[in-house]
Order: structure tokens, then C-alpha cells, then sequence
């Protein structure tokens, strides 16, 4: 059963990576990781905005970035605007507060076309961990490692788990597209 234990593995790795990705997408309100992944120019090298500061979310459509070291207040303004996202920056003392505009239509029209996107690779990526766990439980037939009947249930049991996982990126897509869509 390694097989399946090891296609599990990779599906819920590939799962958990879709998750992390749509934190980053922009919903009707200020999260944080909508910037933890912007590169700042600081110390001659880049780093991400969350290795230089904490972020937090104080109110609905605002977040607070509290830099660890107050020299870098600058490069992490300047970061944030080159990653062009259309925030409006308050620099306040030793930090720097964004304004998150409310988005029109077009804008959450946008980011449900991303998060479909996002979710149909997601579900690819799961077919395709499917695929490999089949061709390797295959591999093992073909080398006596386990019989015929085995291999179905092995190949049973793995299009089990594909199914569960694209039904479980269906149900966060989904929750993430109401998200979006609430004004």
C-alpha cells in the first residue's frame, strides 16, 4: 500500500499548495497575504515583504505593515508600489498603512476567472499525481511486486482519492468564489 500512501501524500502536498495560493487572492476585503509575497529591494538582495515586517489587518479594508527594522520603511514602500496593485499608501510613524479599494465588478469578475484558473490546475496537478501512482502500481505488476487483483484495487482506490481531492478544490473554490463575490 505504499502506493497509495505515497500518492495520498502528494495529492494533499498539491492540495495544500492550492490553498496557500488563493490566500494571495484578493477578496472583498484586506487580507494579509495579498502582499507577503511582494520582493523588496533591501540590504542589497531581495526579500519578501513578510521576512521584513509583520502584516496585519487592523480593519476591513486595511492592512498595517510593521516593519522589524524602521530602516527599511523606504524599500518596503517602494516594493509595494512597483507591485503595482493599485493600494494607496499612508506612511504612519514606523509603519506603513494600505488603503484596499472596494472592487467593482470588473475587478471580482477578474479574480473569479483567476481562482477558476488556479482550481483547474489544481485539479490537473491532482489527475496527473493520479496518473503517476497508477503507472507506478502498474510498474509493480509488472515486476511481480503484486497480482492483478492488487493492481485494481490499488487503481481503485487512487481514482477514490482523485475524486476526493477535486471535490475538495470544487467545495474551497467555491467558498472562495462567494468570498469574492460578497460586496
Amino acid at each position: 500500500m505504499k502506493t497509495i500512501d505515497q500518492t495520498k501524500e502528494a495529492m494533499n502536498f498539491a492540495f495544500d499548495h492550492f490553498k496557500e495560493d488563493l490566500k494571495g487572492l484578493r477578496t472583498g476585503h484586506a487580507n494579509p497575504a495579498m502582499l507577503e509575497k511582494i520582493s523588496v529591494e533591501v540590504y542589497g538582495t531581495k526579500m519578501s515583504l513578510r521576512e521584513l515586517a509583520t502584516i496585519s489587518s487592523p480593519e476591513a479594508r486595511q492592512l498595517l505593515i510593521s516593519p522589524y527594522d524602521p530602516q527599511t520603511l523606504s524599500p518596503i514602500q517602494k516594493g509595494i508600489e512597483q507591485a503595482n496593485l493599485g493600494f494607496s499608501l499612508i506612511i504612519d510613524g514606523h509603519a506603513i498603512r494600505v488603503k484596499v479599494p472596494p472592487m467593482d465588478e470588473s475587478v471580482r469578475k477578474e479574480m473569479i476567472k483567476i481562482l477558476h484558473d488556479k482550481s483547474e490546475k489544481a485539479k490537473v496537478s491532482i489527475r496527473t499525481i493520479r496518473r503517476e501512482g497508477n503507472e507506478t502500481a502498474r510498474q509493480q505488476k509488472v515486476d511481480g511486486e503484486i497480482g492483478e487483483d492488487e493492481l485494481k484495487v490499488r487503481e481503485r482506490k487512487i481514482q477514490e482519492l482523485t475524486d476526493a481531492f477535486c471535490k475538495d478544490i470544487d467545495e474551497h473554490a467555491s467558498h472562495k468564489e462567494k468570498e469574492i463575490s460578497t460586496i
